[in-house]
């Protein structure tokens, strides 16, 4: 892509084309957002329809975390202070635990993002990379379609490619900073401001030379989490033998398109993560609120639905994203946060009733003793929600909440008797749970 599309003056990094992809979904209104109401016993909550099951025994996904990206060159590095809000766990502070940064084309520009990566990695981060180009000498243009100048890697230097990688790897290790994984392209599929790659080209490149690559793979990163592009990878053994984390983006994707049977099938060993989206726009303030929910909602698809074992957010400072250009956590980032500072990496998805009333939605993770509930409650009203854990022992739980005038917000804590407990959901709000 061009830099220019990505100076905060211009239009954000999608293309007029994504962006009619993600209006298509079709308009969010815009609501008020109702008195919030806490307290188990408040007699306006309507109770509802179904308790929460959480069986700590059905044990589903590893979660890797939660994360964002960190572009330095397209519009500035985080400062000292944004990167111990984006990647702390305290109070007012994002709690994420990955970190994305790009893959420059030139060598002179791999040391642009480490002070946030080694920053990011000392406060218990993991970071991944990907690269939108590689080295200009090694791509030729072609003509695709309508565009004459699409570019795509040379077939002869798919050897040197690697070694790309591998040596920007390597750099980071120098400098303190051990990836975890470095994906070969990004958005293949969408790359009319970046490199081009079709499935078989991207098949070819893993079973040839991904395997000398000194670190976990990533591929194929779709724009859209479109199968075509990581079935035939699904269906190679040889190219799924040097890939580690099938990785897709969501930009547009429909839930009904967020299962995926075949990597169930055959994905034993490899891992799915969500390594880039902003949700559910980029022309919003994230402090919209009850908008800001869509995030909510959002995240527990992919952890539920999707049974991704991370998810990505685009910048993580901006306008529209988890932090905004002050520095602070927006109302986006406040649901994130939800799940970022309670559902730490490591923890694993178990079996709960995921929606037990109408615009309420529910996942639960285990994390050694202590179970963590995040509740979405998108209805007008407050709910009573009953949960009941089985297969787990806990004799509290503590609450925060998020709505319309608090963000992540202390409740304190309820008791637990006989493994059942009940909470208010406060209207259009956010609720995590951690037993004890």
């Amino acid at each position: 892509m061009t830099q220019s599309r990505n100076e905060p003056v211009s239009e954000e990094r999608r293309s007029p084309s994504r962006r009619n992809v993600l209006a298509a979904m079709g308009a969010l209104p815009i609501l008020t957002a109702a008195t919030s109401v806490t307290g188990a016993s408040d007699a306006v909550a309507a109770t509802a329809a179904a308790s929460v099951v959480v069986d700590a025994s059905a044990r589903r996904q590893t979660i890797r975390g939660f994360g964002g990206m960190s572009h330095s060159a397209w519009i500035g590095d985080l400062t000292s202070a944004q990167r111990d809000t984006a990647f702390g766990v305290g109070d007012g502070r994002l709690g994420l635990s990955l970190l994305r940064i790009p893959v420059p084309e030139d060598r002179s520009a791999w040391g642009r993002d480490v002070a946030t990566a080694r920053r990011a990695v000392e406060l218990g981060a993991t970071v991944i990379a990907s690269p939108w180009n590689p080295p200009s000498s090694m791509v030729e243009t072609f003509v695709r379609g309508g565009q004459s100048n699409a570019r795509r890697l040379r077939y002869s230097m798919y050897g040197a490619y690697a070694q790309h990688l591998d040596d920007f790897t390597t750099s980071l290790r120098n400098n303190g900073v051990n990836l975890y994984a470095i994906s070969v392209q990004n958005e293949p599929d969408y790359a009319q401001d970046w490199t081009w790659w079709t499935s078989a080209e991207m098949v070819r490149f893993l079973r040839e030379n991904a395997g000398s690559i000194g670190t976990r793979v990533i591929a194929p990163e779709s724009f859209q989490y479109l199968k075509n592009m990581s079935d035939p990878i699904l269906n190679d053994p040889a190219a799924l033998a040097n890939v580690d984390v099938i990785g897709a983006h969501l930009y547009g994707t429909p839930f009904a398109n967020f299962p995926y049977p075949l990597f169930k099938q055959k994905g034993a060993g490899k891992e799915l993560w969500m390594t880039e989206v902003y949700y559910p726009n980029s022309t919003d303030s994230a402090d919209l609120w009850p908008q800001a929910l869509d995030v909510g909602e959002h995240i527990h698809r992919a952890m539920v639905d999707a049974e991704f074992q991370a998810y990505i957010w685009w910048y993580i400072r901006r306008s529209y994203g988890p932090m905004r250009e002050d520095g602070r956590m927006s109302k986006r980032g406040a649901c994130m946060a939800h799940f970022a500072r309670f559902v730490r990496p490591g923890y694993v998805r178990v079996e709960a009733t995921a929606k037990p009333a109408s615009d309420v939605y529910v996942s639960a993770y285990r994390g050694g003793a202590s179970t963590v509930v995040v509740a979405v409650n998108k209805a007008a009203s407050a709910v009573s929600q009953q949960f009941t854990l089985v297969n787990g022992t806990a004799s509290s739980v503590s609450s925060w909440v998020t709505d319309a005038s608090r963000n992540v917000a202390s409740q304190g804590t309820t008791g637990v008797s006989n493994g059942a407990f009940t909470v208010t959901l406060p209207a259009r709000s956010v609720t995590t749970l951690v037993t004890a």
